[in-house]
């Protein structure tokens, strides 16, 4: 019997050790380029090929298949979603890249639409970059959706153009 109790502690010791050592990863770098990327020469425009929910994937029906965000070089941003019926006003607003302490990088999103549109008390939010290609950009950020719970929210966008196979799984 004690030599389970061992074994069990070591499993633990090693489950709360690999646990403890993923936490203190090492903040994502940005390229250089990191606003030409986002923006392009001009602009650039981004649809959602997959967003995370808490860990869950989430359906791309609707509005979030016709969701496209276009970033300017001008660091100032619209998306579309004025243009499609149901899926609310566009956002307008300013864009910038910003670091915390910590050394993780975030897009700043600033628009006097934002407490409204996101059901948030200040007028910016920030979204954490956590990967940035020519034609991938993976943002994270937490949001209280329909309730006051509040879940982490993954999004992977891609440039407009790429083709994102079974991007809508859930309606097939």
């Amino acid at each position: 019997m004690t030599k389970h109790y061992a074994v069990l502690l070591l499993f633990l010791a090693l489950i709360v050790t690999y646990s403890c050592s993923n936490s203190n990863k090492e903040p994502y770098q940005i390229p250089d380029n990191a606003t030409a990327l986002i923006a392009g020469a001009n602009s650039k425009t981004w649809k959602i090929a997959k967003r995370y929910n808490d860990g869950h994937r989430m359906n791309m029906a609707g509005c979030f298949l016709a969701h496209r965000a276009t970033y300017f070089s001008n660091m100032t941003m619209k998306d579309n979603n004025g243009d499609t019926s149901n899926c609310g006003p566009s956002l307008v607003a300013d864009w910038e890249i910003i670091q915390n302490k910590a050394g993780h990088y975030f897009i700043k999103l600033q628009s006097d639409q934002l407490p409204e549109l996101m059901n948030i008390d200040k007028n910016y939010k920030f979204f954490q970059i956590t990967y940035l290609s020519k034609d991938t950009l993976q943002v994270q950020f937490r949001h209280a959706q329909f309730s006051s719970k509040v879940r982490t929210i993954i999004d992977t966008y891609v440039q407009e153009d790429v083709l994102v196979p079974n991007r809508d799984f859930h309606n097939k």
